[in-house]
């Protein structure tokens, strides 16, 4: 089976062609949209970014992968959560082109997509994960039924972020530096360079965890401490929360595999901090290519394929009863 899958919950657009008989990511192609130097997202203005682009990263998708119309067997989208208006340029499209072509329509929840798609390149089977990204931070178990494939649902929040994702924590940062680009990436880098620490705010209850006073802190401190060591303490006082709050989920689940997923699990730093964890209570512990952590349009075709595999017609829907959902949680997903 070969899905087109399409990404547009925030600023990637992502268009995907995954082959399940294969088992093979064939195109993966995205156009991110970078906000103006010192700005967050306008979600209008990000969906426009979409709608002028889309087209050629959905062709681009289908050329990449060699792929006709007639090769693709269903379209799978990102229905949420995300931005609003993001959100409905991406489902629309993906509505449209299953109408004019004839194929089954798949929603999916752009959270598992990511657990997925880390899940597929590690071979991990029923890891305790670690989903970090800009709107979420999350950790989360999943059902699996014995000689199963599937991973979840129901899926199962153990802790969480009781504010802001730890994304949003570094791009806001970003913003207070006033830096040309305002994206964690860089507060990543600059952090490499910094060697002293400073103490900040640090908050854990129980396997749930909080960074808008982090934040605040860290922005008071602003012209007062070297940024390169702003950044680091920031970074560091962030990861030590969510790698206490996982050891604490790994001991309770007595799981022996992590996973840590979504976009800010590109951060070689956080990924040293966890192994170390997982390591020191026999466990191990993996993420995927950063193509796969960044959003991108081949989790949202691999999990169409798995959807697709777990519930058969009854995953699609027609293109006039499209839907998405900007605050749909993960374990809310039936």
């Amino acid at each position: 089976m070969r899905i087109l899958g399409i990404e547009s919950t925030a600023h990637t657009f992502g268009a995907g062609v995954y082959d399940s008989t294969a088992d093979a990511m064939l195109a993966n192609p995205k156009a991110f949209y970078k906000s103006p130097a010192g700005q967050g997202m306008v979600p209008v203005v990000v969906a426009e970014h979409h709608r002028a682009l889309g087209a050629g990263v959905i062709k681009q998708a289908l050329e990449t992968s060699k792929s006709s119309w007639q090769d693709i067997d269903a379209i799978s989208y990102a229905a949420g959560p995300g931005l609003g208006p993001c959100l409905q340029m991406g489902a629309t499209a993906a509505a449209f082109l299953a109408g004019l072509h004839d194929k089954p329509l798949i929603p999916v929840h752009h959270g598992p997509a990511h657990i997925e798609a880390a899940r597929w390149q590690s071979k991990y089977e029923n890891p305790l994960v670690l989903y970090v990204s800009g709107g979420n931070t999350q950790i989360i178990t999943g059902s699996r039924l014995p000689k199963s494939p599937f991973f979840g649902p129901p899926f199962t929040v153990l802790g969480e972020t009781l504010d802001i994702g730890v994304g949003n924590l570094f791009d806001s940062f970003a913003r207070e530096l006033k830096l040309e680009f305002a994206h964690g990436s860089v507060v990543a880098k600059m952090a490499a360079m910094g060697k002293n620490y400073h103490e900040l705010p640090y908050t854990v209850k129980g396997m749930n965890f909080a960074f808008s006073g982090l934040l605040t802190s860290a922005a008071r401190m602003v012209g007062k401490v070297e940024a390169n060591d702003l950044c680091y303490s920031l970074m560091e006082t962030a990861f030590a929360e969510v790698c206490e709050a996982s050891e604490r989920a790994l001991l309770m689940t007595g799981k022996n595999e992590v996973v840590v997923c979504g976009g800010v699990a590109q951060n070689l730093v956080l990924m040293e901090k966890m192994k170390t964890m997982a390591s020191l209570h026999g466990a191990v512990c993996s993420t995927c290519e950063n193509q796969y952590n960044a959003d991108n349009g081949g989790m949202i075709a691999l999990l169409g394929a798995r959807e697709w595999e777990r519930k058969g017609k009854k995953a699609a829907i027609a293109p006039d009863k499209v839907w998405y959902e900007q605050k749909w949680r993960i374990d809310q997903i039936k």
